[in-house]
């Protein structure tokens, strides 16, 4: 993961076995589960952020998803982590990963595995590339459906290792943000 994600490194106590990957149609439902991650977010953090949104492909009506919920939350300082790791800590958020580019939390390991939150810095390109593509795939079905497609595919093979999944999406993915990427400068424009 350096290799991917420089700085990369996960946090002690944080490991969960026995979890497979399981990729199921969208549910009509997860709007509300994100608002209920959102709320708690939102009041633990108390102003210290800058915006949260619904990201991830729970976000995109129609596609299918592993069922958890990926929230992004931006702050102005990333690596001013007491401003916002005890409160995350608090509502049941464990710290799992750090990287240059972002802070990675799951549920601690004794609770269920519903949400992934992801605490960037405002204004960074992690966040500007994860709204860009949630936004590409609301608005075009042919990329919901590949990316769709690429994530069956991956579950089929590697439902045991994130790390393997996450790797055999990635080429659908860059593929589809480039695409992401030309449709923002052609649809919004000036």
């Amino acid at each position: 993961m350096p290799d991917v994600w420089p700085g990369f490194a996960t946090t002690e106590g944080s490991a969960r076995t026995g979890e497979f990957i399981r990729v199921v149609d969208y549910d009509p439902t997860w709007p509300q589960d994100y608002e209920r991650w959102r709320r708690l977010i939102e009041l633990a953090l108390a102003g210290r952020f800058t915006r949260i949104e619904h990201v991830g492909s729970t976000s995109v009506p129609g596609l299918a998803a592993k069922p958890v919920i990926d929230v992004q939350v931006s702050v102005d300082q990333l690596v001013t982590e007491d401003d916002y790791v005890p409160a995350l800590e608090g509502v049941g958020l464990q710290l799992r990963s750090r990287d240059d580019f972002h802070r990675y939390f799951r549920p601690f390991p004794d609770r269920p595995r519903d949400v992934h939150v992801h605490v960037c810095a405002s204004g960074s390109q992690w966040e500007r590339e994860h709204l860009l593509f949630r936004d590409y795939l609301r608005a075009n079905s042919e990329a919901r459906l590949a990316y769709a497609h690429a994530k069956r595919e991956a579950a089929a093979i590697w439902a045991d290792d994130r790390i393997a999944y996450t790797d055999a999406k990635s080429t659908v993915i860059l593929t589809l943000l480039d695409a992401a990427e030309q449709w923002r400068a052609h649809c919004c424009a000036g």
